[in-house]
């Protein structure tokens, strides 16, 4: 519970990048808003005109009363904008007073000379100590790299084995959890991916790094600075790893992940290229509840802020948001600076989390063809659209190998699927499934592993024909020699629910082992696939029963 508590929380943190306590006053400005209109008595017209002033037509406002609604709507939309931490316009950090700060703070030092002799001032010591999950072996290690504040846990991709050097690129999640958890081989919605996983599974070594005060780590949350250290101190560490190659060493991240990685390009040019999704231009676009510094002064701010030090840029960085989520902070970062290792890329139609999917194994692909000296990377809108406009790939799984040894048999299943006996009254019965609800076919899927004993009569005949007549595609093999009934079909009981429905009966010498898939109808046939790669690693050593084990009668 503590893995699935972990990763329900870095879910909701990504999702409420801009939400917090502070919108409640956003509640009451709304019912002042609906209380004035009722007041003052608006007629119908109202809403035509306020949307042809939007469009930017020249509307003359004779009505006394409309101004006053008009007043009432900007005060309403003003309290909502600050109490949720979105910066009014002309206020991202271009004022005088942050200007002001910034001199003072910068004094004309780059980013990393100002940051290494900038003393933060926590107001809230705030760390989580919640367990790492062990990570499926041989896809990744669970190691720890040295850091300014001591060791800090990180996922690794294990070593291909192959004597040769890799590139790898260090993926920074979002949300303002400063841990890890078993997102990186979960399966979210495809319009939701934050896990990073298609650069792992197209080939590029991927290193997910923890940071000060997460999962029981030394430090506390810094909210944005500190941990741009830790970003370079997990550079360091991947840069020792003898199969990878240390001048093809990439950054991404997401969000908060995004903005993190931003600043880690403007302190470094040690990364070969980054890519930062949904990054923001100034902190205070942030709610401020998630701040551990003291927001009362600027120079905190200045600090944790990309827009002020987008010129330290020396290496180059990509940054990807749709129009819906923080578009305009990257265009207020693309029209503050000529430099030209920049670019922004801002997606009409798309939100803060779309681009993620598409466009992650575009950049795979990127990554393993950048083999040059130098980096030459590049990325067009056109790319990123062509990307967008693709059809949702659905990948497989993480695998991991079941074994039943009094039977001599094994599988591999989804490495996420929690196994519960559930058998009674001598039978044998396992279930498989997935901790978690998402909109997925390995969240969504149930397999049942179960063992009959010995039957009078041919039972698999028998079994073919019953599934026959309620339309099953009914197929006769093999699997090691052993006789094989394979069903697929659709199982509705009256009054209930309707699943895509597959079983696999074979016969083990005076045995029968089943394996029964279920999902719901709404999926289609989108788990055949899962299926067939578990069926795929079905295996028999032996032919004996379960040792203690009275197996229930095939019925």
């Amino acid at each position: 519970m503590e893995a699935q508590d972990a990763l329900v929380d870095w879910r909701r943190d990504s999702l409420l990048y801009v939400a917090g306590a502070d919108c409640f006053w956003a509640v009451i400005s709304l019912c002042i808003l609906l209380f004035s209109s009722s007041w003052f008595k608006i007629e119908p017209t109202v809403a035509d005109s306020v949307k042809q002033c939007d469009e930017g037509d020249n509307i003359s406002m004779k009505n006394r009363t409309f101004r006053k609604f008009c007043a009432l709507l900007l005060a309403s939309l003003t309290v909502f904008t600050v109490s949720c931490g979105i910066p009014l316009p002309g206020s991202e950090g271009s004022s005088e007073k942050g200007d002001d700060a910034r001199e003072s703070v910068a004094e004309g030092k780059s980013f990393a000379e100002a940051h290494d002799a900038f003393q933060t001032t926590l107001v809230r010591e705030e760390t989580d100590d919640s367990a790492i999950p062990e990570p499926p072996e041989g896809v990744f290690d669970l190691v720890e790299y040295s850091s300014k504040v001591g060791n800090l846990a990180a996922y690794v991709s294990s070593d291909p084995g192959d004597g040769q050097k890799h590139p790898l690129i260090i993926w920074v999640v979002g949300g303002w959890g400063n841990g890890i958890d078993d997102f990186p081989w979960t399966y979210p919605e495809w319009d939701n991916d934050q896990t990073g996983s298609a650069f792992w599974r197209s080939g590029v070594l991927t290193m997910y790094p923890s940071f000060r005060g997460g999962n029981g780590n030394p430090g506390k949350f810094e909210a944005l600075f500190g941990e741009v250290d830790d970003i370079v101190s997990a550079y360091e560490y991947a840069a020792s790893l003898p199969y990878v190659d240390p001048n093809r060493i990439y950054l991404g991240g997401h969000s908060t992940g995004g903005t993190r990685a931003l600043l880690a390009a403007e302190y470094t040019d040690k990364f070969r290229a980054v890519f930062c999704f949904g990054a923001v231009d100034d902190i205070k676009y942030h709610n401020n509840s998630q701040f551990t510094f003291d927001t009362g002064k600027e120079e905190e701010y200045i600090m944790r802020s990309p827009i002020h030090w987008l010129e330290d840029i020396k290496t180059p960085t990509f940054l990807i948001e749709g129009r819906d989520g923080n578009g305009s902070n990257l265009e207020r970062m693309r029209d503050a600076t000529d430099n030209e290792n920049l670019h922004c890329y801002v997606l009409e139609g798309a939100d803060h989390f779309a681009p993620l999917a598409p466009i992650t194994p575009l950049l795979a692909e990127k990554i393993l063809a950048d083999t040059g000296a130098e980096s030459n990377i590049s990325i067009t809108q056109e790319e990123l659209e062509s990307a967008m406009a693709g059809e949702p790939e659905i990948p497989l799984p993480v695998m991991t190998e079941y074994e039943e040894e009094a039977l001599g048999m094994t599988f591999s299943c989804p490495y996420l699927w929690v196994m519960e006996d559930i058998s009674e009254d001598g039978s044998f019965s396992i279930s498989f499934y997935s901790p978690y609800e998402g909109e997925n076919v390995w969240d969504m899927s149930n397999m049942y592993l179960d063992i009959y004993g010995a039957y009078e009569g041919d039972f698999l005949q028998e079994l073919s024909d019953s599934l026959a007549e309620r339309g099953f595609e009914i197929q006769r093999s093999e699997i090691n020699g052993y006789p094989m009934v394979d069903a697929i079909g659709m199982w509705e009981e009256p009054g209930e629910e309707t699943f895509r429905n597959r079983i696999v009966m074979i016969q083990v010498a005076d045995e029968y082992v089943g394996f029964t898939f279920y999902i719901h109808e709404d999926f289609g046939t989108d788990a055949d696939e899962l299926f067939q790669s578990i069926v795929d690693t079905i295996e028999f050593g032996g032919d004996s029963q379960p040792e203690g084990e009275e197996t229930e009668e095939a019925e």
